[in-house]
This record gives C-alpha cells, sequence and structure tokens, in this order.
C-alpha cells in the first residue's frame, strides 16, 4: 500500500513538473524617456497591411496606442 501511495505521489509530482526546462528571462528594454518627452520614432504594420510611421502622424494628429495581451490569439 506504502508503494502504491508513493508511485501515485511521484507521478503526480512528475505530472506538475515542466517538461522542458524554463527559457531564460527575456532581457526588458531600457529607456531615458520621461513623462512629456517626445516618443521615438517606430513603424507598425496596420490592419489594412500597409506600414503606419508614427512620424506619419506627429504634429497633424494625436496617436494614443493600445496594447492588449494575447487578444486575438484564441488561447
Amino acid at each position: 500500500m506504502k508503494r502504491a501511495c508513493l508511485l501515485a505521489l511521484v507521478l503526480f509530482v512528475s505530472a506538475l513538473a515542466p517538461l522542458s526546462p524554463a527559457p531564460a528571462q527575456e532581457k526588458i528594454a531600457q529607456t531615458n524617456l520621461k513623462v512629456g518627452d517626445v516618443a521615438p520614432d517606430f513603424a507598425l504594420p496596420s490592419d489594412k497591411g500597409a506600414v503606419v510611421k508614427l512620424s506619419d502622424y506627429r504634429g497633424k494628429k494625436n496617436v494614443i496606442l493600445a496594447f492588449y495581451v494575447l487578444a486575438f490569439t484564441g488561447g
């Protein structure tokens, strides 16, 4: 009985353990920007497939960036 309980415990704990080692922690980008600084220029694809640059809107329109982590990923 003790062996069966021990075997069940080992199987349970091994099922909880990750199958592969955890990936190395990604290096977080550092910035010297402060509140009120001009944002650096960047480019991103639009929903229509064109490339849009922040500088395209500088001085013309206000730009708001919204990040939805894992949105539209199905998981």
